[in-house]
C-alpha cells in the first residue's frame, strides 16, 4: 500500500522558518487586512500541502476564521490561487522590466542586472514563487492563459537581452532559446531549497547566478 504523505496543519506552518518570505508584500494595497491575511495563509498551505490537498478551512484557520469567511472575499479557492499566481508573475515581471536596466551599459551589464534581479526576486519570495511555479494545474483554462502571457513577456526580456548581446558581438554565438531556458531554470529552481535565514541573501545569490549566466555566453 502506498504511504500517505504527511500533511501539515495551519498550526504546523505558523512560524516555520522555511515558509517565511516576502509574500505579504505582493498583495495590492486595495485589498483589506483580512484578504491579505488569507492570501498569505494560502501561500503557506499551497506550498506545503499542494493546492488540491488544501481545504478552505486550512486557509481560514491560518488567520483564525471559519471556513465560510473565505467566500466573503474570494468566490472560490481557485480564485485565491489565481490571485497568488497573478500577483507573483506580475511583480517578478515588473522587477526585471525596470527601465534603468537599459541604461546599465553594454549587453553584459544589462543581462547581469536582469538575471541578478530575477534570481533575487525568487529568493525573496521563494514560498509564493513555489506556488506560482508548481501549482499552475489548479488554475482554470482562462486564468492559465492569462498567466501564460505574463510568462511569455518575462521570457521575451531574457531572450532580447541575450540576442542583442550576440548580435553586438559581446556574447558568443549560442542557441538563444536553449540558453535562456537554462538561465530561467537556474533562477527558478532555488525556490525548492532556499531559506531567507540561510547563508546567502537574495542579492548575493542574484550576483552569483548572474555570473554563472554570463559564463554560459563566454566565447571560451
Amino acid at each position: 500500500m502506498a504511504r500517505r504523505q504527511a500533511r501539515f496543519t495551519p498550526q504546523d506552518l505558523e512560524g516555520d522558518p522555511r515558509l517565511q518570505d516576502g509574500s505579504p508584500d505582493l498583495w495590492g494595497d486595495e485589498l483589506g487586512e483580512v484578504p491579505r491575511g488569507l492570501l498569505t495563509s494560502a501561500v503557506r498551505c499551497f506550498a506545503s500541502n499542494g493546492y488540491h490537498a488544501t481545504t478552505t478551512r486550512d486557509i481560514t484557520q491560518g488567520v483564525g476564521l471559519s471556513a465560510a469567511a473565505l467566500y466573503v472575499h474570494f468566490p472560490s479557492k481557485e480564485l485565491v490561487l489565481f490571485e497568488i499566481v497573478r500577483a507573483s508573475h506580475e511583480d517578478a515581471l515588473a522587477y526585471v522590466r525596470d527601465p534603468r536596466i537599459d541604461q546599465a551599459g553594454d549587453a553584459s551589464e544589462r543581462l547581469r542586472a536582469i538575471v541578478s534581479r530575477y534570481t533575487a526576486w525568487h529568493a525573496r519570495h521563494h514560498v509564493a514563487a513555489r506556488v506560482a511555479q508548481y501549482e499552475l494545474s489548479g488554475l482554470s483554462a482562462e486564468h492559465y492563459a492569462e498567466i501564460l502571457e505574463l510568462r511569455h513577456a518575462t521570457n521575451d526580456i531574457f531572450r532580447d537581452a541575450v540576442a542583442r548581446g550576440v548580435e553586438e558581438g559581446v556574447f558568443a554565438s549560442v542557441d538563444v532559446n536553449r540558453v535562456v531556458r537554462a538561465m530561467l531554470s537556474m533562477s527558478i529552481d532555488l525556490i525548492r531549497w532556499y531559506r531567507l535565514d540561510g547563508s546567502d541573501s537574495p542579492e548575493q545569490l542574484g550576483d552569483f547566478y548572474a555570473g554563472l549566466a554570463l559564463r554560459m555566453l563566454s566565447a571560451g
